[in-house]
């Protein structure tokens, strides 16, 4: 499924999403979270990264991909040349669900119009879908591992598919596949 925007792209900005996203109470996360994670990064980016959900570590300091999974994430985007500064990190969902528990149909609606805007306000040449939840949520896909690697075109945009980091916490086999990955994302980036 794609997203709407809502919103005037004119007057909408990234630091607009980060101030509603910081005091959203929308959903029932809402209650639960320490600290709401609107993402992070350049604007200008080439490139957009779109996890599931924030974490532990995500939560307590209001920043993405800073935890056990992020620190997956920053090595192999150093492998690939992806300088971690240049690019733009968020999630399907802006706080965390209760004991990182996947974030409801519901929840991922309730937050899909600030990652709607975001997207149209970067307008990325690639975004990179990191896991079967912003897979599924994003382009209603299923098979993570039979799509991951390839570069799928939908609404004039390119989505690049592979796993979530935190997959490589619990099976050290799937770090091939994501340095793989990265490395073919960091040529495709560098050719565009």
């Amino acid at each position: 499924m794609f997203f709407v925007n809502k919103h005037d792209k004119n007057i909408d900005s990234i630091e607009q999403i980060r101030s509603e996203v910081l005091s959203c109470t929308l959903c029932n996360l809402s209650l639960t979270r320490i600290k709401a994670v609107p993402g992070e990064g350049t604007p200008q980016s080439k490139i957009m990264f779109i996890g599931e959900a924030p974490g532990f570590v995500e939560d307590n300091m209001g920043i993405p991909f800073v935890g056990t999974a992020g620190k997956i994430l920053d090595k192999y985007l150093k492998i690939a040349g992806i300088n971690r500064s240049e690019v733009f990190i968020t999630n399907i969902v802006k706080c965390r669900p209760p004991k990182n528990r996947v974030p409801s149909v519901e929840e991922q609606k309730t937050c899909f119009d600030y990652l709607s805007r975001q997207i149209n306000i970067i307008n990325p040449k690639i975004i990179c879908l990191l896991g079967r939840v912003s897979f599924e949520a994003i382009l209603s896909g299923s098979s993570i591992l039979q799509n991951r690697g390839k570069i799928i075109e939908r609404n004039n945009k390119k989505y690049f598919v592979t796993i979530h980091p935190a997959a490589i916490i619990y099976n050290k086999k799937l770090s091939d596949i994501f340095e793989k990955d990265l490395i073919f994302l960091g040529t495709l980036i560098r050719n565009i």
